[in-house]
């Protein structure tokens, strides 16, 4: 048989969403036709590529 989970109390959920960071990505720097970019680590192949400007960053 189901069962209700139990009510958090207000500071509890607070507290616990207070303790979430978000920390911004890395930026690589790389070098494309003599200019030096700075691109995060995960979008380098991208832009490489030639899919992504790295002047957007």
């Amino acid at each position: 048989m189901a069962v209700p989970k139990r009510r958090t109390s207000r500071a509890n959920t607070h507290s616990r969403r207070a303790q979430w960071t978000a920390t911004p990505p890395t930026l690589v720097p790389i070098i494309l036709s003599g200019n030096t970019f700075r691109v995060p680590r995960r979008l380098v192949k991208l832009v490489h590529a030639g899919l992504i400007d790295p002047r957007e960053f």
